[in-house]
């Protein structure tokens, strides 16, 4: 299976899910994270170590990573034309799964707006006379459907989550993730606002850590009885 994550910065991706990817890529799936810039209008880094600091996160989470052009930092806007880019990487790669930033407002626009534009994105790769998305893609690249798409969060969650996921397997390794972008620690505690939500929600099931991820869709599954695993806990 294939599995596409998308981030507005070069940070946003492992302080949101970057714990479901590294279980993901260990089971043998194929991750690919997609960044929307190199957080050029951030108060700390520079877009070229920002960018070294994303590629080593994604090296520790198993995945590919590639970085688009949208403007930069604090200038991606929700265009038909940037979300035909966007489908045509989905039509590249092929994916099962997409995750992608919540798309209600928090404390950086940018976020919201990728989100937006993945879900956009997600329905345009889908059409097969769209001509202005034949130019985008390769030679031969078919329109894609994917299965699901799932929004995360970065710092500030919108309500209990529709699925909690335990990782509490990969949590030490998820906080090395998220150290890799030291230039982002000088200002904020992200980590340790990050790893105390996840206990938190991990403690509201009965686990020592979770995510929490929205649905963009309701969750199909064949019987009742599928759903074996309960998150009731109290």
């Amino acid at each position: 299976m294939n599995i596409l994550a998308i981030g507005a910065h070069p940070d946003d991706i492992e302080f949101g899910c970057a714990h479901v990817l590294m279980q993901e890529s260990r089971k043998g799936n194929r991750v690919k994270l997609l960044v929307l810039s190199r957080g050029e209008a951030a108060s700390n880094g520079t877009p070229e170590s920002r960018e070294a600091e994303s590629r080593a996160a994604a090296k520790l989470i198993g995945a590919e990573v590639d970085f688009l052009d949208f403007g930069g930092d604090c200038h991606i806007e929700r265009t038909p034309e940037n979300a035909i880019k966007l489908a045509a990487e989905i039509r590249k790669f092929q994916p099962s799964i997409v995750l992608a930033p919540h798309t209600d407002e928090n404390q950086h626009p940018d976020h919201a707006v990728a989100g937006k534009l993945m879900r956009d994105a997600c329905r345009l790769a889908r059409y097969g006379g769209l001509d202005s998305l034949k130019a985008f893609s390769l030679a031969g690249t078919a329109p894609h459907a994917i299965s699901a798409l799932y929004y995360y969060t970065i710092t500030k969650d919108f309500g209990e989550p529709d699925i909690v996921i335990d990782v509490s397997d990969v949590v030490k390794d998820w906080e090395t993730a998220m150290l890799a972008h030291a230039s982002q620690m000088k200002s904020r505690a992200y980590v340790d606002l990050r790893l105390a939500g996840a206990r938190n929600l991990g403690l509201s099931i009965g686990a020592e850590y979770a995510a929490g991820f929205y649905v963009n869709d309701p969750v199909r599954v064949g019987a009742l009885s599928d759903l074996a695993l309960s998150s009731r806990y109290f």
